[in-house]
């Protein structure tokens, strides 16, 4: 009986798989495609829509973002903050990122920051990396997936020189003097280059020399030689102030922006079908108003009953132990859907694991809601900072995933902090809460707002205990 149900399972394989019963191989004829034709019912419609905008929600992210950034005339800060560049350039800070900041949730200030967005296929773009030294550094490019391509930075031992990044359907003559050429999965990316700096004057005083060589620009504009820029010096490009994160996603429009990211991102192996159907949907959309008015208000729905749960921590990556989440593919999602959509949602612009690996709670120990009515004690016991080559940090955010500002401003505590105390036993206390912890522990402590409020650890650079899972993140204990 057994025998009988494995060849019967092979036969209906074969024959599944184009193949006769017999074995012999026939000519496989195409995958049947989705009609343009049939009279949709709106149920159905609905269906396939919140599908697609699970699916798009980080593409459509990625895009407006692009559109927004570029409009910056030339490399700035705009507001005085945020570092932007008009399209095919970056724009670089020359400190920690002002906690005013609303481009970006859960940023950090354990780094210097730069940021800029290209259109690869029309305008290849040359980057350039100065000579670190021993300083940690690396430069995240992302495509319209919010995946990293290339491998640029301390972990990899990346020479100083001149990078090359192209567009997948770029063709051209490469100069002399490019050390290597980078190839983008999407005519979309960006760059965020990171550099670390420690939180004194003198680190600041000498990192100036090296951000002042950060730049990025079009390959026609490369010259072969390493070009500066002062961006202690940018131009403040004033824009209207927004509140908490902007909203880089809106359902009402979502679905006009989709069939855009469907031509300009190419399916990876396996997602041609939902590709077909997505432009199945698209097209009785476009024939149907009540269709299009079915799809667009699944995509209001789906913001709120499936999108806006991804802020949430315990959404986000898996259980890391003492009440902690940890991510897993960060910006190497390939099919991750979920953990795309979480990040792009709740922290974007991860960078992947073997760069950094992220912890992260919204509870103490008991999965309780921090808040700022109580004090938290979180102690690392000795010899179990976190294992890294780079750095760790932790980072208090308020209930947006933004910066507090508080009187101490003090956002985050790790290795940049040299006046950190340790307990008399070789341990190490952190304090959070709304109220101080007492004077002779202020070193110690991250102010957090009167509400809730969550904790984050970065581990740069992490060694095998990271990587592995098997370092464990402190108890957060309520006080």
């Amino acid at each position: 009986m057994k025998k009988s149900l494995i060849t019967l399972a092979m036969t209906s394989s074969l024959l599944f798989s184009g193949y006769v019963s017999a074995g012999v191989e026939s000519t496989q004829a195409p995958l049947a495609q989705p009609s343009h034709q049939v009279m949709m019912p709106v149920g159905y419609a609905k269906a396939i829509a919140q599908q697609a905008y699970i699916w798009g929600w980080p593409l459509v992210n990625q895009a407006n973002r692009r559109a927004m950034i570029t409009q910056a005339p030339t490399p700035g800060h705009l507001n005085g903050i945020l570092p932007v560049a008009d399209q095919g350039r970056l724009g670089m800070l020359n400190d920690y990122i002002d906690p005013g900041q609303s481009f970006v949730t859960c940023p950090n200030q354990d780094v210097v920051y730069g940021l800029g967005f290209f259109a690869l296929d029309e305008q290849p773009v040359v980057i350039q990396i100065p000579d670190f030294s021993d300083r940690f550094w690396v430069y995240a490019l992302y495509d319209q997936r919010t995946d990293q391509f290339g491998y640029l930075g301390k972990p990899y031992q990346t020479k100083p020189g001149f990078y090359l990044v192209v567009g997948p359907n770029w063709k051209g003559d490469i100069p002399k003097g490019i050390e290597a050429v980078i190839t983008s999965p999407t005519e979309l990316a960006n760059i965020i280059p990171r550099v670390f700096m420690d939180d004194t004057n003198t680190d600041r005083e000498a990192i100036q020399p090296l951000v002042n060589q950060v730049m990025a620009y079009p390959l026609n504009q490369f010259t072969g030689e390493m070009q500066t820029y002062n961006w202690d010096e940018a131009p403040n490009i004033p824009a209207p102030v927004v509140e908490g994160e902007r909203k880089w996603v809106t359902p009402e429009t979502f679905f006009d922006q989709f069939a855009a990211v469907l031509d300009s991102v190419p399916p990876l192996p396996g997602e041609e079908a939902m590709y077909a159907n997505y432009r199945a949907l698209l097209a009785a959309a476009d024939a149907d108003p009540a269709i299009k008015q079915a799809i667009i208000d699944t995509a209001i729905e789906t913001e709120k009953t499936v999108v806006s749960d991804f802020f949430k921590w315990k959404h986000n990556g898996v259980p890391a132990g003492n009440g902690w989440n940890r991510s897993i593919n960060n910006a190497q999602w390939g099919v991750d859907y979920y953990n795309r959509l979480g990040t792009s949602k709740s922290n974007m612009f991860d960078n992947r694991p073997s760069e950094t690996q992220y912890f992260y709670s919204d509870g103490d120990s008991k999965g309780v809601q921090l808040s700022g009515e109580h004090n938290y004690q979180i102690t690392f016991p000795k010899g179990e900072l976190p294992p890294v080559n780079g750095f760790w940090s932790m980072t208090l955010y308020d209930q947006h995933h933004m910066f507090y500002q508080n009187d101490q401003n003090r956002f985050s505590l790790g290795t940049k902090n040299k006046g950190l105390k340790f307990n008399e036993d070789g341990s190490l206390t952190l304090y959070a809460g709304h109220h101080s912890p007492g004077k002779k522990l202020e070193s110690n402590w991250l102010p957090s707002p009167q509400g809730d409020f969550s904790l984050y650890i970065r581990t740069y650079w992490g060694k095998a205990e990271i990587l592995d899972g098997t370092w464990l993140p402190p108890v957060i204990e309520s006080k």
